[in-house]
């Protein structure tokens, strides 16, 4: 056990010379007779592990001419650079008749100009989720659809991309906080 103690001290106080600076292990051994030996922490594998590793074939280095060439499937499971990007899913549409009436007014405070009710209305929407058409940063912005019986504000929005109110291109609704959207279809919005 207090082999194991020096060692830890030893250690320690080579870790705190590293930190602070005090001259490294040279300063600490010169008190000490000896270090001890490092301590293993598994002397020996089990049986049934030295069993598994004596039968086991050598591992083949992937740098070597050793290594079998590609196999079709692996080609086919790799899809091709073009396909890898991400693409916006099929957004679907609704009309301004089928929004709730909380986001009817919304939408008309938008075409308006406002006032909003809540301080971040308007703010850039960063389109992070890559779910609506990719545009640059600041295209998008988000207005609050209040819900009823909720005191924060909630999870409906509104997100407009284009020109700032009042002349957006393109507005969409989400009711569950960015997860899904749908395009608001271009009709005319009576102020």
């Amino acid at each position: 056990m207090s082999t194991r103690l020096t060692t830890f001290a030893l250690r320690t106080l080579f870790v705190m010379s590293l930190l602070f600076g005090l001259g490294g292990l040279s300063a600490c051994a010169e008190k000490t007779e000896a270090p001890p030996p490092p301590i293993d922490v598994v002397a020996e594998a089990p049986p049934a592990i030295e069993a598994a590793t004596e039968d086991a074939p050598p591992e083949a280095d992937a740098e070597t001419e050793d290594a079998p060439p590609a196999t079709d499937t692996e080609a086919e499971d790799t899809p091709p650079a073009a396909e890898t990007e991400e693409t916006p899913p099929v957004i679907e549409t609704i009309s301004v008749e089928q929004l709730t009436p909380e986001a009817q007014q919304t939408l008309t405070l938008i075409y308006q100009g406002g006032p909003f009710p809540y301080s971040r209305d308007g703010i850039v929407f960063g389109n992070r989720e890559k779910l609506l058409p990719i545009n640059p940063y600041g295209y998008y912005r988000e207005h609050t659809v209040p819900t009823p019986g909720v005191k924060t504000r909630g999870a409906r929005r509104i997100v407009c991309g284009g020109e700032k109110p009042p002349s957006p291109d393109v507005c969409y609704y989400t009711a569950d906080h960015y997860q899904s959207f749908q395009r608001i279809r271009n009709e005319t919005v009576q102020p």
